[in-house]
């Protein structure tokens, strides 16, 4: 049997998207910013796309902007609104996705800015009360947290974090890459000034995403300026020849997840519970990083595996690759390397002796293929076992 339970990663095309995709890659091919007929048909499709993805997310058509992926709308967010507000300072967490974690890194050793990093707890918790000291005593702030962990799992209360951020009037960016498509968000109530998506978390292509920037923000300043400059594309927000198959495609796949999404998320949740389930029962000493095995904090998408210490957790992806399971993960410290999780590293209290797996599902994961995987970590470790007796 093969099973794929890197979902978190990317995910498989859905088939209705490809079927979706296939016109604008053959018969449908003009440049959407001519003027001739070729162009003017395919500039139809790609604003019926912008007006589905802002319809599902209660917003305005004006306030969607298509990019190449979720990386280049956080790099938007951030370096724009830095840039076009004077932001001096910015807030994080060390357990941001290096989308976010790098660029403000990169910004601050160039010092643009001041780079805070909120304190989280072993859980991966983020403490609000320090995220607040941290607002009342820097102005000018831009402060990026995301929605949805992609390592853990945890989920981020953005209506407390936003509502902190409009009371000492700083800007709010959420990475809500691993959440879109998968919890519905309504931003004529979400106080954000800026959230993303990228269409291959959610069965759509890669090489495609958007940016939701509020078109007044919800701190009160105006609109900000370009990322990509060398064009007129996206009302002069990016400059480029628009991926318009990709734009498409994201589209019709964010319009199926949100049609399909209670049914999809009832079906993943039985799966992910059936993993905890059987993982308790029968390997002794497993626990669960972050929040990732309650299913009411974090993503029903994710869970992090915390294995036993022995000598297979540096070869345990290897070994579950050998027997046809795609996973990922790593440990805090990985031996003999300097690679590793730096949201495990972040944790206090982790354990670098531990092996870590991030086992993450999708609608097309089965309850067989669960099964499988349990039994083949339960296998690896009984054999171990028996080498060291």
């Amino acid at each position: 049997m093969r099973a794929y339970f890197d979902n978190a990663a990317t995910t498989r095309l859905d088939p209705d998207v490809l079927e979706a995709m296939l016109p604008l890659m053959t018969e449908d091919f003009g440049n959407p910013s001519s003027i001739h007929a070729h162009g003017r048909k395919v500039r139809t499709a790609i604003e019926k796309a912008r007006k589905t993805v802002a319809s599902l997310l209660h917003t305005s058509p004006a306030e969607i902007f298509f990019t190449s992926g979720g990386t280049e709308a956080d790099n938007t967010a951030i370096r724009s609104s830095i840039e076009t507000y004077g932001l001096t300072h910015a807030i994080t967490s060390p357990l941001e996705h290096h989308a976010v974690l790098h660029t403000l890194e990169h910004l601050a050793k160039k010092n643009v800015i001041k780079l805070s990093l909120v304190e989280v707890d072993e859980d991966g918790r983020i403490n609000l009360a320090h995220l607040e000291e941290l607002l009342h005593a820097h102005p000018d702030t831009l402060v990026s947290l995301m929605h949805g962990n992609n390592e853990i799992g945890n989920l981020l209360d953005l209506n407390a974090v936003g509502q902190l951020c409009q009371e000492y009037q700083a800007v709010f960016h959420s990475d809500t890459v691993q959440t879109m498509g998968h919890f519905r968000h309504n931003l004529q109530h979400l106080p954000v000034d800026f959230i993303v998506g990228a269409a291959h978390k959610f069965h759509g292509p890669k090489g495609v995403g958007f940016l939701y920037v509020n078109a007044n923000t919800k701190s009160g300043r105006g609109p900000i300026h370009p990322f990509v400059h060398g064009g007129s594309q996206e009302r002069n927000m990016r400059g480029g020849t628009e991926n318009v198959y990709g734009i498409v495609g994201l589209a019709k796949a964010l319009e199926i997840a949100y049609a399909q999404m209670e049914n999809h998320r009832q079906h993943i949740e039985s799966l992910k519970s059936r993993m905890i389930e059987q993982l308790r029962e029968r390997l002794e000493g497993v626990s669960f990083n972050g929040l990732s095995a309650d299913l009411s904090a974090s993503l029903y998408t994710v869970l992090n595996v915390s294995l036993p210490a022995s000598d297979l957790s540096d070869m345990l992806l290897f070994n579950l690759d050998i027997a046809g399971i795609s996973a990922s993960g790593g440990s805090a410290c990985t031996s003999g390397s300097n690679l590793g999780s730096h949201v495990l590293s972040a944790l206090p209290n982790n354990d670098p002796d531990r092996g870590a797996i991030r086992f993450s599902f999708s609608k097309y994961n089965t309850a067989d293929e669960v099964d499988y995987a349990v039994n083949t970590l339960v296998e690896l470790y009984q054999r171990e076992q028996e080498v060291v007796k």
